[in-house]
């Protein structure tokens, strides 16, 4: 129930209508005065950025009221009115009036109540402005979504490193950085090791120390300190507790959310003896990888390709392993000497990469936009990266108009910050930028060298040289002005 003042005529005084007129208009955000018809008499509006988004307000007056909001609100003004007409106790309703169209379109929301006031027959309309309430749903339902679409990419993600966790031949364990205890571990490790405790492959209840004997076991403890202190450790050689067989452990460092944790690898030090078995079950998962319709290849420390599924070699617009095998990723991938770079930088110093955005170039001259996942795995002591590679030239718009976009190359360095030091960081992006520049030019003269040096400022020779650098089409013969 409504609170009324208790004694009105003494606190309030001879209140005039002028008096009374301002009273309402500054307490509101706007305001109406209606006869019994509900047609407007007059109108007061306080805010001024209002004015500019009600539609028509300076012709309100003489219209009825419930044919200046839309028409989903036409049946709340009528209440209000029918309301305040019997004398009810006003209710507050949403209500909306029509936006200018500099505004761009959205509906102006306002919350009123309506009550009758001084001569029988005359009813005050009272709104508050809902824009600031409308703005904030608006940001909410656009960051959910936002929220929606990241939760998304991530399982994808996700999906793609934990298949290759399961399918990996080698042992591979994630070990709390503190305590030591084993979190995760893959099929292969629990073959390798066995059931220390009978809780190997379950995570969290075994220390990796369990598996070893106690010879070598310390000699694992300092591999993972040593890692901790530095983010570096050489390869040590164990034995196992069960059977006592020889491996070697190799680990790396990763944080995440805010731990520090290990991801180690075991692998047999015996080359001669029995090795782990793959499941009839991994090798169709390891065919299906084959036949993904996504790219997948796996290069040495190198970057030189060790093996690659069909759909990769589509993307390159080769016909056969073979020919990939042996050659630099450079070949095919982003940059000539720059994507590369930057993807093995990254993978050496975290061990992963997500969602690196650049282009493929295949042997045919068609490139395509990609999108890299990357994970390096120990193999023998050395370190070999997997690349899984996505053409995602489908769901990327067109500019309009052709406007050239960004590299991808150069809109990922943004994503280096604090991981690469400025100087390399500046001199990709100078010769990102620098490369741009000369093919836009060759381009704007139809691949006139002299009309392209000099819209660029530059001499013939200092064109030549950088043509020769970037490897940008036939050059001219060394000496040439």
């Amino acid at each position: 129930m409504m609170k009324a003042f208790r004694a009105p005529k003494t606190t309030l005084g001879d209140l005039d209508a002028v008096a009374a007129a301002e009273l309402i208009a500054s307490a509101t955000d706007i305001a109406l005065i209606l006869d019994e018809a509900g047609m407007i008499q007059d109108v007061a509006i306080a805010a001024q950025d209002l004015m500019g988004e009600l539609r028509g307000h300076e012709r309100w007056v003489g219209t009825n009221w419930v044919d200046t909001v839309t028409d989903e609100s036409r049946p709340k003004a009528e209440a209000l009115l029918a309301d305040a007409r019997s004398r009810k106790q006003p209710r507050w309703r949403h209500l909306n009036h029509p936006s200018a169209g500099h505004t761009g379109g959205a509906d102006v929301p306002i919350l009123y109540a309506a009550i009758q006031a001084g001569t029988p027959g005359r009813i005050v309309a009272f709104g508050r402005s809902l824009r600031a309430v409308s703005s904030l749903q608006r940001r909410l339902v656009d960051a959910q979504q936002s929220m929606e679409r990241d939760y998304a990419r991530v399982r994808r993600v996700e999906t793609r490193y934990r298949l290759l966790f399961e399918v990996a031949s080698d042992a591979v364990l994630i070990v709390d950085g503190a305590s030591q205890r084993v979190l995760d571990s893959n099929p292969a490790a629990s073959r390798l090791l066995g059931a220390p405790g009978g809780t190997a492959g379950k995570g969290g209840a075994w220390r990796l120390g369990q598996v070893f004997t106690q010879e070598t076991a310390r000699s694992v403890d300092l591999l993972l300190s040593g890692l901790l202190a530095s983010g570096r450790a050489d390869d040590v050689r164990a034995r196992l507790a069960d059977g006592d067989r020889e491996v070697t452990v190799s680990a790396s460092l990763f944080r995440d959310d805010g731990g520090v944790f290990c991801l180690v690898r075991i692998a047999s030090a015996q080359p001669d003896a029995a090795g782990i078995v793959v499941s009839k079950t991994r090798t169709k998962l390891l065919k299906l990888m084959d036949g993904s319709p996504d790219g997948f290849v796996v290069t040495g420390a190198d970057g030189r390709v060790i093996t690659a599924n069909a759909a990769f070699l589509q993307l390159a617009q080769i016909p056969n392993e073979e020919i990939a095998r042996g050659e630099s990723l450079d070949r095919w991938l982003g940059r000539t000497g720059t994507d590369l770079d930057i993807l093995i930088a990254n993978l050496r110093q975290h061990g992963s990469i997500r969602l690196f955005g650049t282009t493929m170039r295949g042997e045919l001259g068609e490139p395509s936009e990609v999108e890299i996942s990357a994970v390096t795995v120990m193999n023998g002591g050395q370190p070999c990266f997997g690349f899984a590679i996505r053409d995602v030239g489908r769901r990327l718009s067109r500019d309009p108009g052709g406007e050239r976009r960004l590299p991808p190359s150069l809109e990922h360095l943004s994503g280096l910050i604090g991981r690469v030091a400025l100087k390399d960081l500046v001199r990709e992006a100078t010769d990102v930028i620098e490369r741009m520049c000369i093919e836009a030019a060759l381009e704007l003269t139809s691949d006139n060298r002299a009309s392209a040096a000099e819209v660029l400022g530059l001499s013939r020779q200092s064109l030549y040289i950088k043509l020769r650098r970037y490897g940008l089409g036939p050059l001219a013969p060394e000496g040439a002005d």
